[in-house]
């Protein structure tokens, strides 16, 4: 009534289920494997995007104040002199310092983007260097002031937890002011404004807006943007 399982045909199923538990080994293995391989590359992904996103909180330029600089009455700008009622300012400040947990910023590697009353672009720090006249600043161009009112040359533009700088603008150059006297001669002046985004080298973002007064009363007087 029962089939009689030989010896031979006994050894036949032994060495078949050894051959499956191998492969069943094997597969488990090998799936583990891509399991570890993945873990460890999103480890690493998520490890490099908390970074960035730590570098996008801390590695940022804060601004702490903003003033602009009255044109004094008798200097030339396109050929005319300046009246004894300046309606312009001749440079825009603004002063920085690092965010609260920042490591060093290079402000070589910083950028200001700027829309103003003559449209827009986005301005690097000067590197030939200036010798305290921001009027061969070029067009896309700032300058950097250290504490002391000195203009610091590039390799010394870093900003640290100990120091601070001011950014020094030229109103007469575009996106603030136009240098053609096909436009008038127009200067950054009384109500004008602009906004900058100053751009840190990790992409961390401030943004400012500046706004003239409606009036100047002083010639040469520093006002509040």
């Amino acid at each position: 009534m029962f089939e009689k399982i030989t010896s031979e045909e006994r050894g036949q199923v032994g060495i078949g289920t050894l051959i499956v538990f191998i492969a069943m080994v094997l597969v488990a293995a090998i799936a583990a494997g891509v399991l570890i391989n993945t873990a460890g590359f999103l480890q690493s992904q998520a490890e490099a995007t908390g970074q960035e996103s730590t570098d996008l909180v801390s590695e940022r330029i804060e601004v702490t104040g903003t003033t602009g600089i009255v044109e004094d009455s008798g200097t030339q700008q396109y050929g005319q002199t300046v009246g004894d009622n300046p309606t312009n300012l001749s440079q825009i400040r603004v002063s920085v310092s690092a965010a609260p947990g920042a490591d060093q910023i290079d402000l070589n590697e910083t950028t200001v983007q700027v829309v103003g009353p003559t449209g827009q672009d986005t301005l690097v720090l000067n590197r030939s260097g200036i010798s305290g006249d921001i009027s061969t600043l070029a067009v896309d161009e700032f300058a950097v002031e250290d504490s002391s009112g000195t203009f610091v040359t590039p390799n010394r533009a870093v900003i640290n937890s100990t120091n601070s700088f001011t950014l020094v603008f030229n109103t007469l150059n575009e996106p603030f002011g136009n240098t053609t006297l096909a436009n008038d001669g127009d200067i950054f002046g009384e109500s004008d404004t602009a906004s900058l985004d100053i751009v840190s080298p990790s992409g961390a973002t401030t943004s400012v807006e500046v706004a003239a007064p409606d009036l100047f009363s002083t010639e040469g007087e520093a006002v509040r943007l």
